[in-house]
């Protein structure tokens, strides 16, 4: 348990944050999760179109340190792949 106060403080802002990043975590899965059901449809419009509107809400989790570079390039290009392969 946090003693000092500058470690009550840290462990109030951690708190803060948790919720924050989880927000931010819980948005970009719905987001992926909005392309595979397009994917799952066979709407390769609708699939298009939902990829395009998840990217750069997966590099925004990125830049906020929600999610690892490469994590979130290998989402991005294994839901492309699969989207590509539906026009096919």
């Amino acid at each position: 348990m946090a003693n000092s106060p500058q470690s009550k403080k840290r462990a109030r802002q951690a708190a803060r944050r948790t919720l924050v990043n989880k927000s931010r975590r819980t948005r970009i899965r719905t987001f992926i999760r909005k392309v595979e059901e397009a994917i799952a449809g066979g709407d390769q419009a609708a699939a298009a179109e939902a990829l395009r509107a998840a990217q750069p809400e997966i590099m925004r989790g990125v830049t906020k340190g929600v999610m690892h570079r490469n994590t979130a390039s290998r989402k991005i290009s294994r839901l492309a792949r699969k989207v590509k392969s539906l026009g096919a």
